[in-house]
């Protein structure tokens, strides 16, 4: 019985999800949008949205908790740019919403191996 275990494993090792979900992530803030499978989209959603919400939240807090919001997102996502642009841009395009900031689109079966494809991106208001 699975009690109590969340997340998805993806058929990888501890090492090479991390890799995937990083990678992942960074793709949909750089392109803000992102065609993958249903399994790999619904294991980064949660992560995504958590992160523009520390970005969000930011926006309001003191220097010190800024300075450490940015340290935080930037061990989650070790790439400076996509760091800088989630802060600076993604960030204060949600102030006013409190959650949802993506979207999953479905695009049917991949050809290959019928895996379901969705398109996840943020949301736009």
């Amino acid at each position: 019985m699975r009690h109590q275990v969340a997340g998805y494993k993806l058929s990888r090792s501890k090492d090479q999800r991390n890799a995937l979900r990083r990678t992942l992530i960074n793709q949909l803030f750089t392109h803000e949008k992102i065609q993958t499978t249903r399994a790999k989209a619904m294991a980064i959603r949660g992560d995504a949205e958590k992160l523009i919400t520390l970005a969000r939240n930011a926006e309001k807090a003191s220097d010190v908790e800024k300075v450490n919001a940015r340290r935080l997102a930037a061990s989650r996502l070790e790439n400076a740019t996509v760091v800088k642009k989630l802060f600076e841009d993604i960030g204060p395009r949600f102030a006013n919403r409190n959650g949802g900031y993506t979207r999953m689109f479905r695009l049917g079966l991949r050809q290959g191996d019928s895996a379901e494809m969705v398109r996840l991106e943020l949301v736009e208001d």
